[in-house]
């Protein structure tokens, strides 16, 4: 083949059929017997002369530059698919060098034959050759490789990165893409981009993330969207791996990227490291944008002082803040449960309304609202909401939940059942929180019978909710047109009553149990009816069980409680150890309650102050020399552990 080629390259286009015909015979024989006639000069000037059929002037007759050009595409074509591009090249640059124009051997070119070798090649791990040999010597023929391939050659493409996708080979796939995309390739097509960076993401690979984002030009997007995906899956060495290359690789610093990592920081609790990554940018005299500072602000809204400073840098840097800065300023004096700040905040976002400089949303509301529910001061809650009222913002279900807490928490189990109905009345969808504040306000009044009425009659037919016309949501105007068509008017088909489900959560179950009492068989059915609706029992259901079975006066089955929770695969933590303990030594069981102390050593679990002071009330039931020398022992780990200010319990 090569040695066909060569001589190919060095002669014009023949059309492999053009052999000698029986007239060209003839002549031939004719000029070798009369060699007076081959000297006889031509003496009609209109008739022209005779070649042979080998001649380049008759090979460059349109015709059979044609056949020939047909031809040898055909050829190039079968080798291309057959991933013999080494012979493929070969072709095309004898027929350039014959004088064909290049684009003319391409428009003849089965391009999706060309594609098919790709992908053979491509399965058979020689992408190196694919570059090597076929990309490059187009190239150097003056053509770009993009222009090689039609619409169903793309599609083989596509359907070749599919299939890697799926098999899973992210290293072959990204080689593949970078390929492709340094020579002009439109690469966005050939695969969906989140589909790769999810697969970089679960393989944990952000080496094969950066390198498969760099090559689209829009990568600071794929960037924060690499960052961010690795931060849900709470992987930030991963996610700052990718930040540090975005930083490398873009012309300009990303604000979007640093928000994005400072927000991953606090999903990974890691708030230190947003505060570096905020230093940073001081450091390089870069002024970060609002966006960034309310990131850094929510991070680290745990932590009041600091968050309050980085508030008045803003202001320092003449960042003027917006609606949300203060939204978390207000989060932050609520997880710092201060009251007067967070009402001092609250009044200066009012002034700011006034004059026009933001405007209140539904979070504002909630959060003073719960800052107010903490606090048990219910009145000032529900001058909030009719703030809000006032204010056009129609509460949400969380404004909704805040209020009902901020009833519960004080007691008023009334009004909070009536903040319900209206809740239900209004629209809004109760959410499990709901149902479960109020069923802990009627136990923590003592109104058991009431907390298991609402919880069975929830449980079994949901919650009704009554929806007036104006308040329909998509499903009920379907409703209302089917009733419409069936003849129902229209003034009794404009109010809808909808059952909302109510779905238990183990939080519901441990509130149940508590309202148990000393009904220790009524609380272990609970607690086997939460594993009923695929629930699993948390160390708080443990705990429960444990207390209700010891205050029934079962102390040894209270205590084989907490082996079954060992067995069950939950460790008994310091909570199921202490109120083990308290049931001993209310019991006046005070030897199980020193073993039990000696117990938790051995578990590695550390006694908090509430074991500490519970283990040393076992001396005023147990007067022996050996029961106070324990507790003496007992009284100098406490001060070890920092607990000194408790007093030695006489």
């Amino acid at each position: 083949m090569r040695d066909a080629l060569s001589i190919l390259a060095s002669a014009p286009v023949l059309p492999p059929s053009a052999t000698p015909s029986g007239n060209y015979r003839r002549r031939h024989h004719h000029s070798a017997t009369s060699t007076t006639t081959k000297s006889r000069p031509n003496h009609n000037p209109k008739q022209k002369p005779q070649f042979p059929a080998s001649s380049p002037l008759l090979s460059s007759s349109r015709w059979a530059n044609r056949q020939s050009l047909a031809y040898y595409t055909k050829l190039a074509s079968k080798l291309a698919e057959d991933g013999k591009f080494d012979d493929f090249l070969l072709i095309a640059e004898s027929v350039v060098a014959s004088g064909v124009n290049m684009s003319e051997f391409l428009a003849l070119l089965n391009s999706e034959h060309l594609a098919r070798g790709v992908v053979r090649l491509l399965r058979d791990g020689k992408l190196d050759s694919i570059v090597g040999t076929l990309f490059s010597g187009i190239q150097k023929l003056g053509v770009e490789p993009a222009g090689l391939f039609d619409a169903v050659a793309i599609e083989s493409l596509k359907a070749e990165c599919r299939r890697l996708l799926k098999c899973g080979e992210l290293d072959r796939l990204v080689s593949l893409i970078e390929m492709f995309a340094g020579f002009q390739f439109i690469i966005k097509e050939l695969v969906e981009p989140s589909e790769v960076i999810k697969l970089c993401i679960t393989k944990r690979d952000p080496t094969a993330a950066i390198r498969y984002a760099q090559n689209f030009p829009h990568a600071e997007v794929l960037f924060c969207s690499i960052i961010l995906e690795f931060g849900k899956k709470r992987d930030l060495g991963s996610a700052l791996e990718a930040f540090e290359a975005s930083k490398q690789i873009l012309s300009s610093r990303n604000m979007h990227a640093h928000r994005t990592i400072i927000d991953v920081c606090g999903l990974c609790g890691d708030y230190l490291k947003s505060r570096a990554i905020y230093e940073g940018l001081l450091a390089a005299n870069i002024t970060p944008n609002i966006y960034v500072f309310n990131s850094l602000m929510n991070v680290n809204s745990h932590d009041l002082n600091y968050t309050l400073d980085i508030y008045k840098n803003m202001e320092t840097l003449g960042m003027m803040s917006d609606i949300t800065s203060h939204n978390i300023l207000l989060k932050s004096c609520c997880l710092a449960a201060k009251v007067e700040l967070a009402q001092d905040t609250y009044k200066q976002i009012q002034e700011l309304e006034s004059k026009g400089v933001l405007k209140l949303d539904d979070f504002t509301y909630s959060t003073i609202i719960k800052v107010f529910a903490d606090a048990k001061m219910w009145k000032q809650a529900l001058e909030i909401k009719e703030d809000m009222l006032l204010s056009g913002i129609v509460p949400n279900t969380i404004t909704w939940s805040s209020l009902i807490s901020a009833c519960a928490n004080a007691g008023l189990v009334e009004k909070a059942i009536v903040l319900f109905d209206d809740m239900l009345q209004a629209g809004a969808q109760p959410n499990t929180q709901c149902f479960n504040t109020l069923l802990h306000a009627c136990v923590e009044v003592c109104q058991f019978d009431r907390a298991f009425r609402l919880f069975q009659c929830w449980k079994e037919r949901g919650s009704q909710q009554t929806i007036s016309g104006d308040k329909l949501n998509s499903a009920y105007n379907e409703a209302v047109d089917q009733m419409t068509e069936m003849g129902v008017p229209l003034t009794l088909s404009s109010h809808l009553t909808m059952r909302i489900p109510f779905r238990p959560t183990t939080s519901t179950y441990n509130i149940m149990m508590k309202a148990c009492g000393t009904d220790y068989y009524r609380a272990k059915d609970l607690f086997d009816e939460m594993q009923t609706f695929n629930l699993t029992p948390n160390h708080i259901s443990w705990s429960i069980l444990i207390d209700v079975c010891g205050d029934s006066g079962n102390v040894l089955s209270a205590l084989q409680i907490l082996t079954s929770m060992r067995e069950s695969g939950v460790q008994p933590d310091v909570i199921a150890y202490t109120t083990a303990i308290k049931i001993c030594v209310k019991q006046k069981k005070p030897k199980l309650a020193f073993k039990l102390f000696k117990e938790m050593k051995k578990y590695q679990i550390k006694p908090n102050m509430v074991t500490y002071n519970t283990i040393l009330r076992a001396r005023s039931v147990d007067g022996s020399l050996r029961g106070l020398q324990q507790c003496l022992a007992i009284y100098q780990q406490m001060r070890k552990a920092g607990y000194e200010h408790l007093r030695f319990i006489s």
